[in-house]
């Protein structure tokens, strides 16, 4: 299997956990999104499909389709619910809250192992660094 492909396989599965749990659970809550972040969102999809597979690291890889698995959950949500994302996990505190949803986790897990994975691929390859692209 293509790298390409397996990045798209592993974020359609986290996509598909997403959407089911917003279907599967009342949210009381919602956040709207404008166009615009429709087309950021969607940009954001290909440009971890195009250029992460180039990157030789299994971790990039998987960080990037965790990372677009949740920005796919959250698109997909903009279309189906006409009041906006759902956010079905509300964490209540004294005075305020907060309130989010899987592909809202499963974003930022997968942008911060993406973001180490790199890193650490910089690190330990630092004489490529320096090499014309």
């Amino acid at each position: 299997m293509s790298r390409r492909l397996e990045l798209v396989a592993i974020a359609s599965v986290f996509a598909t956990i997403d959407i089911a749990y917003k279907l599967a659970t009342h949210a009381d809550y919602h956040h709207a999104r404008s166009r615009f972040a429709a087309f950021a969102i969607a940009a954001v999809v290909l440009g971890f499909v195009v250029f992460v597979p180039r990157v030789p690291s299994r971790v990039a890889l998987v960080g990037a389709a965790v990372a677009a698995g949740g920005a796919l959950g959250n698109l997909v949500s903009l279309f189906v619910w006409s009041q906006g994302v759902p956010d079905p996990i509300v964490v209540q505190g004294a005075t305020t809250g907060i309130a989010f949803n899987l592909a809202d986790v499963f974003a930022f897990t997968g942008d911060s192992l993406l973001l180490s994975a790199i890193v650490v691929h910089g690190l330990r390859h630092r004489a490529r660094l320096r090499d014309r692209i």
